[in-house]
Parts: C-alpha cells; structure tokens; sequence
C-alpha cells in the first residue's frame, strides 16, 4: 500500500522532473514496460486507442511534446491519494490536468491516465 510520504515524494519529483526537461529524469518513474493514456496520444501520435506502451515509445511522444513546448511548466496543486495508485491534479501547458499513476511493487508507474480540463489535439479538427 502507498503511503502519503510516498505519494507526497512521487509527486514532488515529477513535477519536478518535468519542470527540468530531461526527459531520462521524467522516464525514472516509470516502469520499463509502463502503459501511458492520454487523449492527446490519439492526434499527437496517432494511435487512436490513445494508449502508449513502453519507455522507447512514451520516450519518443515526449521528446516531442518537451520541443513542442519549449516554456513547459507544470505547478501541483494536490497529490490524492489512492490503493497503489496517486494522483496528481496539476497546472500544465493544457490548464488544469490531473494524472492517475498506478504502482508496481518496485514503486515504478505501470500505468498512468491523463486528463485534461482544456481541448485535447484529438479534438480539434
């Protein structure tokens, strides 16, 4: 079971490595095999599930999104608490956004789902 220490501490260093750019930093957290979900993966990269699978691939959609927002910041409001799970409810380049990221026993992400109050790319036409 995840506890608040951790959860505080998972979220701290996300958004902290997010806000360094470095992309090996970012990929820390997560596991080799990680899934990432975000309705954005489904225009950014067309993959119409949505759904990215694995550091190499997520690696790459990233790449781009950090050279597409060369000003990206992100500023945590909360970190929720949840079973093997937290989420972060954050300020990003899309507004407000929250992030669920599921654990492994290792503490690495398996699993993470991206939402978004603001318009997804998979929106616009």
């Amino acid at each position: 079971m995840i506890d608040r220490s951790f959860a505080e501490r998972f979220g701290a260093g996300w958004i902290e490595s997010w806000n360094s750019r470095d992309l090996n930093r970012i990929l820390s957290h997560y596991a080799d095999d990680f899934e990432m979900h975000s309705p954005v993966i489904a225009g950014a990269a067309g993959e119409p599930a949505g759904m990215l699978r694995g550091k190499e691939s997520v690696g790459r959609y990233w790449a781009g999104a950090l050279e597409r927002y060369p000003n990206l910041h992100f500023e945590l409001i909360t970190t929720l608490l949840g079973v093997n799970s937290v989420t972060l409810y954050y300020r990003g380049v899309r507004g407000l956004s929250s992030e669920v990221f599921h654990f492994g026993e290792d503490g690495k992400v398996v699993r993470a789902y991206a939402y978004y109050a603001g318009e997804s790319e998979n929106s616009r036409s």
